[in-house]
């Protein structure tokens, strides 16, 4: 994965009125922290910043004036949840070389056979991977699965480096036959009995 170079700015002002104001500025407020260090509260340029995190497990290279550049991954990303705008990143710091615990995400390819219903029991997978050499995710073939088979973790192919970081049985993809649609109506039926609600029997047309 490339690394993505950021221009970042030190932070003094902290508090709601201070992240209003860099927000305002169209900047993101952040902090750095890891390997030992004391957190670092530094101020992201907002468009940067949102085109980098379009990408998942995105590698920042952290360019602070006066400081050392810093190899970055994004811990958690606050956004707004009507605007879906950035409001503040935390990033741990990584060295080159190091193992790291990030999720990936699961792609499905191909088709099921007929008449199946596909469930994609976990849409990311928890893996073990160099700093500087995250997988963008990981292609599951589903083509050609009949009803009962099922893909666990173990069945993934990981790119050279990559390790799993969860139980190898964990299930990726169930495999099951479609529900008819008697059989919808039946649950149906069922649930509403339970609920108490009672349905209206059909008034038969006069001859």
């Amino acid at each position: 994965m490339a690394e993505v170079k950021i221009q970042a700015e030190s932070r003094t002002e902290f508090g709601k009125g201070a992240a209003r104001r860099i927000r305002r500025d169209h900047k993101v407020p952040a902090v750095l922290y890891g390997h030992g260090t004391d957190p670092v509260h530094i101020t992201l340029p907002g468009h940067d910043t949102m085109l980098a995190l379009k990408t998942a497990n995105a590698l920042l290279l952290i360019e602070v004036e006066g400081s050392e550049s810093l190899l970055a991954l994004p811990k958690q990303v606050q956004r707004d949840p009507i605007k879906n705008t950035i409001e503040h990143v935390d990033l741990v710091i990584v060295k080159r070389g190091e193992k790291v615990q990030v999720e990936i995400s699961v792609h499905l390819e191909g088709d099921a056979v007929s008449e199946t219903l596909v469930v994609l029991e976990n849409a990311t997978i928890l893996v073990e991977a160099e700093a500087t050499h995250i997988p963008d995710g990981v292609t599951v073939s589903i083509e050609g699965l009949d009803a009962g088979a099922q893909i666990h973790a173990s069945d993934l192919k990981l790119p050279a480096g990559t390790t799993l970081a969860v139980e190898p049985e964990t299930l990726i993809v169930n495999i099951t036959a479609a529900q008819t649609a008697e059989q919808a109506d039946a649950e149906m039926a069922t649930a509403e009995a339970e609920a108490g609600i009672e349905r209206d029997e059909p008034v038969a047309a006069e001859a």
